[in-house]
């Protein structure tokens, strides 16, 4: 079961270094590098068809990227599918439903919103129903339940995203993701303190890839930062092509 094999790269050894993709060829490019399971950016979606980041891209047009992506490679493929698109649990579920129809085996469900272009801490009590309907509607998707206590500097953040998360492992998270945890204590004492699979963010803030095995951390993604890599060499490359127009070799 496709479910089951990407739950078991989170219990293995060795962390699983996912790959971030925002598109079907660089899904491809991923997987031929040698990656053992993808991510959908969100972000790195929303700025390649020409909205910001924050739920302004549609269900519908995200069904679309994604689907694109899930054919063209053989690995398993997670969608970040930021705070569920809806303030209702039931139709959060039933749209979780569609990607894992689409044959998705995990999703990204973070209980921070976009709001003015600033992103808030949203209500517990909300997440967990919405991971409590999703595994009502299918149990065959991987839930990394994100908590965005540390983007949103929340003043407790360690301990805030402690008890968020044992609150969504309840409801049946199976994973955490937690962006911005960095210090080797803070990871330490947040590991004590969960008993499912833990996700760190890339920075670099963050312990070595040695370290966070030791420390005990199961995955490590990347979000846009690839994407917004190559955009800045694009308009570099754009620059240069104007004012001298040939092609690179």
């Amino acid at each position: 079961m496709p479910y089951q094999n990407f739950k078991k790269l989170h219990a293995q050894p060795k962390l699983l270094i996912l790959g971030n993709v925002w598109d079907a060829q660089s899904a491809k490019i991923a997987e031929d590098a040698g990656f053992k399971a993808l991510g959908s950016s969100s972000h790195a979606i929303a700025n390649a068809m020409g909205y910001e980041d924050g739920e302004k891209i549609t269900v519908d047009e995200l069904l679309f990227v994604v689907e694109r992506i899930v054919k063209a490679v053989k690995i398993p493929v997670s969608v970040d599918f930021e705070s569920g698109y809806s303030d209702n649990p039931d139709e959060v579920a039933k749209n979780v439903k569609k990607f894992v129809d689409l044959g998705v085996v995990g999703i990204n469900l973070e209980d921070g919103q976009v709001e003015n272009g600033k992103r808030v801490l949203g209500d517990s009590d909300l997440h967990k129903q919405k991971i409590e309907a999703i595994k009502a509607e299918t149990n065959n998707i991987f839930i990394n339940a994100r908590t965005d206590t540390y983007t949103t500097k929340h003043a407790s953040a360690l301990d805030e995203s402690i008890r968020r998360i044992q609150l969504y492992s309840k409801a049946g998270a199976d994973g955490s993701f937690v962006p911005l945890i960095e210090t080797e204590a803070d990871i330490k004492a947040f590991l004590e303190a969960t008993t499912i699979p833990l996700n760190v963010f890339l920075t670099p803030n963050l312990p070595s890839i040695e370290e966070l095995n030791k420390l005990g951390v199961k995955r490590v993604s990347h979000g846009a930062k690839v994407y917004e890599w190559l955009v800045t060499q694009n308009t570099k490359v754009f620059q240069d092509f104007i004012n001298n127009p040939k092609l690179p070799k």
